[in-house]
């Protein structure tokens, strides 16, 4: 694989995420928490710091999840409508280094798009002096860059062999089902059907357990529950390792998939 080949074609992924006004989100997020510091004291008198804490970093969240599923799904998906895939995978430009290519420039709108939310959330809570744990908030910032990092690979790699609203579907699915399969496992100790928890067991095993990439509610109610220095990395090498096993499928999808 020939990074400098890879880094060109993320490097055109991304201005095409530009071109796209995809960065109207930030300008919308703003809005949302503009609205959001004007409002919450009618109806949380006593809890609006909490609240506005909170509500930035699940406005952030929901901003991320969805640009990561409905780009990640179109990435692949509007090359092959457009036929321009056959020019992309033509000599010199293999299908995996388009693969990994368009991986990477996607998570850098991501990253750039997180990056400015996040200024904008610490820029509303320094406006109104609302106290806030900084190493809490950016742990849980650095964890959503992970988290959408591994839904913008899901969305990548059903699209290399369906359609770009079944991936998105199904990306969604892949998401919420992540967040809750954990607790699921955990009430199967109560049930006493043993194909129910076959299922669930197996939900937990194939798809990705995003819990352990979710400290948003920690870091606002509860941060000295956040896990310790380990159980962090440990975390952190979970999801970079289920990326990397999401885009090797990919890759190997997309490589026998014929044009």
């Amino acid at each position: 694989m020939n990074f400098g080949r890879v880094s060109v074609l993320a490097s055109h992924v991304f201005r095409e995420v530009v071109r796209d006004r995809i960065f109207y989100v930030i300008v919308f997020y703003a809005l949302i928490l503009a609205a959001a510091l004007l409002l919450l004291p009618k109806f949380a008198a006593s809890t609006e710091d909490k609240m506005f804490l909170d509500f930035g970093l699940a406005a952030m969240s929901v901003f991320s999840l969805i640009v990561a599923i409905f780009v990640g799904a179109a990435l692949i998906n509007k090359e092959i409508e457009k036929r321009t895939v056959l020019i992309l995978i033509a000599k010199p430009l293999n299908r995996s280094e388009l693969i990994v290519g368009k991986y990477f420039g996607l998570l850098a709108a991501l990253a750039v798009l997180i990056a400015a939310m996040t200024l904008i959330y610490l820029g509303f809570l320094q406006f109104r002096n609302i106290p806030y744990p900084k190493a809490s908030i950016v742990l849980a910032v650095v964890f959503l860059f992970l988290q959408s990092s591994l839904i913008t690979a899901v969305a990548l790699t059903l699209s290399v062999f369906t359609s770009s609203l079944l991936a998105t579907a199904l990306t969604f699915a892949v998401y919420f089902i992540g967040h809750v399969t954990k607790d699921i496992v955990q009430l199967n100790s109560l049930n006493s059907n043993p194909s129910i928890e076959r299922i669930t067991q197996a939900l937990y095993l194939v798809l990705p357990d995003l819990s352990r990439l979710d400290f948003q509610n920690k870091a606002v109610y509860d941060f000295a529950a956040l896990p310790d220095t380990i159980s962090l990395i440990s975390n952190a090498g979970y999801g970079l390792m289920y990326i990397t096993l999401l885009l090797v499928i990919a890759i190997f999808l997309f490589s026998r998939r014929e044009f």
